[in-house]
């Protein structure tokens, strides 16, 4: 999801940080033991999950086909659906009951999310879903339901047990709400010039994930945290009036009857085209020759396969463009985007099918390759929010906001879409690590036309990354990384799931492993958990296994904790004569964090020697002596130079000889 605008005040709270550091003793607090201490990992790799990383011989995972028709009634705002759910028992165990989440719940007066201290409230409020049926069918046999609705999630009491290894059942819903309007947040309607804007999301009863970690997984949706769902194929169709444009998840089975002979040949043409290429175009939009019927409804068929979730939007209002995106071994896809006149022109959305197309193919050649046919950014009020196949951007967003919030929102379709961690009880394992991507991706797109990208991304000017986070690590009231998204408060939603987590990430790459290994090891973890469900032990070992280091010191200090860190120059002295002269560089590691750093002496002729203590210097030692054979003098000492490391009192970092 869309990240908040930060304006954080740093100057005061530094300067208090660094007056309070000099007041400590120089042997600091930093124990040994504490840091390397052994048995981080609770428990041993099985043959469901490695002490590789990796998913084991025996790993299993539950899958869920569906196939909806809606229809949305575009004057009363509601949508009315039939849904038939294939769910397919892959574990070992037989269930007794199934358990689904209804999203719309949220929506409720009495919903649980409005008790809660999170981020998200609602100003307004529907009636939820209201289900006309819901029905099992077990071997072609059609029965009425036994179910329970517990705020967002239904559960169904079966009246046999579904068997293990392959078990299947069907579950059929008939259902219907009204659609939320701009208080959605994350799926509603909004009116413009030419008409409304449906963005439909979180729209269908969806399977809960049932694994191997908990057994059910049954969090309700309390706003914050996203999502955790089973992947599987999708069937869909969107039954709308004659003049609206469906966009959604996947790839549209009948273009012929919705779309009118032009428009299928610019598709086509688009399709060959890295330039855009208008599908509908602004003087179409009131014409009512651009649609292939003038009268009743369309109906617009998508398919979307291995996939865990799919969303639409649908408008008499969008524009309509698009161009293709090169994928590695020469595969294609279709970048397209959507959006009212109101936010058409060069400045502002007519690049957002370049940008959309420049961030993919950048993501696919770095990490993995975009496996769906169809990717779409559509303009909306949502104004940031992700789906398998789809984005809902900001209506107004332009420029280099809108690059961010598109390269950020499609960054999603890798994290968690295509390797489908739990958002809502570990929300930086999507966002942080999206977050961490970004970057990259605004430092290569159009030659870094809009980099860097870091963590004030709406700020106007950009500050160190390394300075900013040091108000959070050092707040006594701050959680930590690893805190389910709804029990982060909203002043620190943004530091925790997003910052913290992605510049660890940028700590690992650059400062501790380096690109080469931390890329290999990245890429593996990608390859070997997509399309399944990784907790974070299995990130942390498969990093340790393809990087060839034991990290348990970085993710108990950076995750498990906000353990600070002050590395510092205590003294500089020499020993012997002349030639045989060695100068000693004393330095200290003062807090509980620890990091390998880069000590750079400036001698007095101004010549310099650089050298990187590894993480393992502090092992053993509070203090170390750096030792350098020279005849020169030493003019200055600097810890981190390049100032990459969160220390948190930069002042005892330099040190200059009297």
């Amino acid at each position: 999801m869309k990240q908040p605008i930060l304006c954080i005040a740093l100057c005061g709270l530094l300067l208090s940080l660094n007056s309070s550091a000099q007041n400590k003793p120089l042997t600091g607090i930093y124990q040994p033991s504490e840091a390397f201490s052994p048995n981080f990992y609770t428990q041993r790799g099985d043959e469901f999950r490695t002490a590789e990383g990796r998913p084991g011989p025996k790993y299993w995972q539950n899958h869920a086909d569906y196939q909806i028709s809606a229809t949305i009634d575009t004057l009363a705002n509601t949508l009315t659906a039939t849904e038939n759910i294939t769910y397919t028992n892959n574990s070992p165990n037989v269930l007794s009951s199934l358990w689904l989440q209804v999203d719309q719940q949220i929506y409720k007066k009495d919903a649980r999310s409005k008790f809660t201290a999170g981020s998200y409230s609602f100003d307004g409020t529907t009636d939820g879903n209201h289900f006309k049926s819901v029905q099992i069918m077990v071997n072609g046999k059609k029965q009425a339901a036994d179910y329970v609705i517990t705020d967002t999630r239904m559960q169904i009491r079966l009246p046999e047990a579904l068997a293990a290894a392959g078990g299947k059942i069907n579950v059929l819903i008939v259902y219907a709400y009204t659609v939320p309007g701009a208080f959605g947040n994350r799926t509603d309607f909004a009116g413009t010039k030419n008409g409304k804007i449906f963005e439909i999301a979180q729209w269908y009863p969806r399977m809960c994930v049932y694994d191997d970690s908990r057994g059910w997984d049954t969090l309700p949706f309390l706003g914050a945290g996203e999502f955790y769902l089973e992947y599987g194929d999708f069937d869909y169709k969107i039954t709308v009036p004659w003049d609206m444009i469906v966009a959604g998840s996947g790839e549209l089975q009948n273009p012929k009857e919705v779309l009118t002979a032009l428009q299928n040949k610019r598709l086509e043409a688009a399709r060959n085209s890295d330039k855009t290429i208008m599908i509908r175009t602004a003087a179409e939009l009131n014409d009512p020759t651009s649609r292939p019927v003038q009268k009743g409804q369309l109906t617009w068929h998508f398919v979307m396969k291995n996939t865990r979730d799919v969303a639409f939007g649908a408008s008499r209002a969008y524009i309509w463009d698009a161009a293709r995106i090169n994928l590695p071994e020469g595969k294609k896809s279709l970048a397209m985007s959507v959006y009212p006149i109101e936010s058409a022109g060069d400045a502002a959305w007519g690049r957002s099918t370049e940008y959309l197309k420049g961030s993919i193919e950048h993501f696919s050649a770095k990490w993995f390759s975009y496996p769906y046919p169809v990717a779409v950014n559509e303009a909306g009020v949502a104004g940031g929010m992700e789906y398998p196949g789809i984005l809902f951007d900001g209506i107004n967003d332009k420029g280099k906001e809108l690059f961010w919030v598109t390269a950020h929102e499609i960054g999603h379709n890798w994290f968690p879409m295509i390797v489908g961690s739990d958002e809502r009880r570990y929300p930086w394992m999507d966002e942080g690590f999206n977050t961490f991507i970004d970057v990259y991706a605004s430092d290569e797109f159009n030659k870094g036309e809009y980099a860097p990208k870091r963590d004030s991304e709406y700020a106007e000017k950009q500050g160190n990354p390394a300075d900013e986070i040091i108000p959070f690590i050092t707040d006594p009231e701050a959680p930590v990384i690893m805190t389910a998204a709804d029990a982060i408060s909203e002043k620190y939603r943004h530091a925790y799931a997003y910052f913290k987590p992605a510049f660890g990430m940028i700590l690992l790459r650059e400062q501790i492993l380096g690109p080469e290994r931390f890329d290999y090891a990245f890429r593996q973890y990608i390859a070997d958990w997509s399309y399944k469900h990784p907790t974070p032990y299995d990130f942390f070992h498969a990093m340790e296994n393809g990087a060839g280091d034991d990290l348990s010191w970085f993710w108990k200090g950076w995750f498990y904790h906000n353990w600070k860190l002050d590395q510092a120059v205590l003294d500089v002295s020499y020993t012997g004569n002349g030639d045989k002269r060695t100068v000693q560089v004393k330095v200290a590691n003062l807090e509980k964090m620890v990091m390998p750093v880069k000590v750079e002496v400036t001698f007095a002729d101004d010549s310099k020697y650089t050298q990187v203590l590894p993480v393992e210097t502090w092992l053993i030692n509070k203090t170390y002596t750096l030792k350098i054979a020279s005849g020169k003098k030493v003019k200055s000492v600097v810890l981190d130079p390049e100032q990459k490391l969160p220390d948190v009192n930069r002042k005892n970092n330099v040190f200059k000889p009297v």
